[in-house]
């Protein structure tokens, strides 16, 4: 039995292995990246808080699609990619094979995802057997974005700016029904420019100083939302996949800029700029 079981868990690592490099060779003719999410990247881009800890928990297997410090030595399916892994990968296989309780792997969680601060290869192992739960001590760390188990590498530069656009606004406290997303490289950048713009022109009219914090909520109220609300209307988002309402919020904008200093007319209410970029759309 102890043969029939070396040779199991040897095979069960080369197929492990084997996927691994399957794995790598359609990210290169892909170009979709295959590595794990990487918690340093991730704390430095996000500014998480914490972590703080929240007991044993049964966490489920996909979820977890990032290391600590380990990151490099697996993949995003926690495969492992290098034949140094084996004595400890297949000692876990083997205890797996055996039903020999191992004590809970240890994992940070942010937002919908985790982390592995202890017990990759029981990670590893559970994946490879199928397992859907694993036994985790989880500590949880705080963001102000949400994160999921499809989030991509370079989907922290945009993330990051959502992050700086909400801790420079506090518009997530101000306005918790706002969950403004973006595909769109520096739009959130953008974004705090014509709420800078809009409370300069509030002071102009109001012939007052504005408080930040009543030109972003105006800003959200009166130009944000007002667009938003008729990009739903409409139901344009179909013709434009992979973008998002706040994508397309930015598109209006442009386009309002675009006839105010090409066409020498003159900037219209939001909902009026809404509804011409959508039906030069659909002309």
């Amino acid at each position: 039995m102890s043969d029939e079981l070396t040779s199991r868990v040897r095979a069960d690592f080369s197929r492990a292995r084997f996927k691994a490099f399957l794995n790598r060779a359609w990210a290169a003719v892909s170009g979709q990246p295959t590595t794990l999410l990487s918690y340093d990247e991730i704390k430095e881009n996000l500014h998480i808080g914490g972590p703080i800890y929240r007991g044993v928990k049964t966490v489920k297997v996909e979820q977890i699609v990032g290391s600590l410090n380990r990151y490099h030595q697996f993949d995003r399916a926690f495969l492992p990619v290098e034949g140094q892994l084996a004595e400890r990968w297949q000692n876990i296989d083997r205890a797996f094979y055996k039903d020999i309780g191992l004590p809970p792997v240890v994992l940070y969680k942010v937002g919908q995802v985790y982390f592995v601060v202890d017990g990759h290869h029981r990670v590893s192992v559970a994946r490879q057997q199928g397992q859907e739960f694993i036994e985790a001590e989880v500590r949880e760390c705080s963001t102000r974005v949400n994160i999921t188990p499809n989030l991509k590498p370079e989907d922290l530069k945009i993330l990051g700016e959502k992050v700086h656009f909400l801790e420079r606004t506090r518009l997530d406290d101000l306005r918790p029904q706002a969950k403004i997303r973006l595909n769109i490289p520096d739009g959130f950048d953008r974004m705090l420019e014509h709420i800078a713009v809009h409370r300069y022109f509030m002071g102009l009219d109001l012939q007052r100083d504005i408080p930040e914090e009543e030109a972003i909520t105006d800003w959200y109220d009166k130009v944000y939302f007002p667009i938003v609300k008729i990009i739903r209307q409409s139901k344009i988002m179909k013709d434009f996949p992979g973008k998002t309402e706040g994508d397309l919020y930015l598109w209006v904008l442009d386009h309002q800029s675009y006839l105010a200093e090409e066409e020498g007319q003159s900037l219209r209410p939001p909902e009026d700029a809404a509804r011409d970029f959508i039906e030069t759309h659909e002309d």
